[in-house]
């Protein structure tokens, strides 16, 4: 397995958008009553557009998660040329504390995701230790994430690793109000 960061590059984004973010969000959709993509739009191109705005930030950093078998080598082939299949994501923005706040800066978790195939082989841990090592490289004393309540299999994963609720979200449609 190598954990590659995305780099700011068309096609690279493209493929991590067909076959890692599009495939997350299928996944949620099914898991999260709440999570909804929108239908008259080409997700793949929307993504790839902001993704790529992304990239040139300093704080963010994206990580691509790459199954690379004894027979395929991917080193020093780019992202978007390698015949190795693509198994997980993870996001990661650099959140800095106001100087009125006494809490440390925080690396937040964007989105994290791995493939079904490889779900139960340490690939998430893996992913979230390649945020943390950012958050130590960046000086961030935090790593936060947000996770939807009722996604309970990420929940119960991300308790196991120790990350406590910090605050709770709360939200209602203005039509409701």
């Amino acid at each position: 397995m190598e954990i590659r960061r995305l780099p700011a590059e068309e096609d690279a984004v493209r493929r991590y958008a067909e076959e890692l973010w599009l495939p997350s969000h299928r996944d949620l959709e099914v898991a999260v009553e709440s999570h909804g993509l929108a239908e008259d739009v080409d997700l793949v191109a929307e993504e790839v557009a902001f993704r790529m705005d992304r990239l040139d930030s300093a704080d963010y950093r994206a990580w691509v998660a790459i199954e690379s078998g004894s027979d395929t080598a991917t080193d020093g082939v780019p992202l978007a040329e390698t015949d190795s299949e693509l198994v997980g994501f993870v996001t990661t923005d650099r959140n800095e504390a106001p100087s009125v706040f006494d809490r440390p800066d925080r690396l937040v978790i964007g989105d994290i995701y791995v493939r079904d195939s490889h779900r139960g082989t340490g690939l998430a841990h893996e992913l979230v230790d390649r945020a943390a090592r950012r958050a130590r490289e960046t000086d961030c004393g935090e790593l936060a994430l947000d996770v939807d309540v009722d996604n309970e299999c990420a929940v119960t994963f991300y308790e196991k690793l120790g990350f406590e609720p910090l605050r709770r979200r709360l939200r209602v449609d203005v039509e409701d109000l």
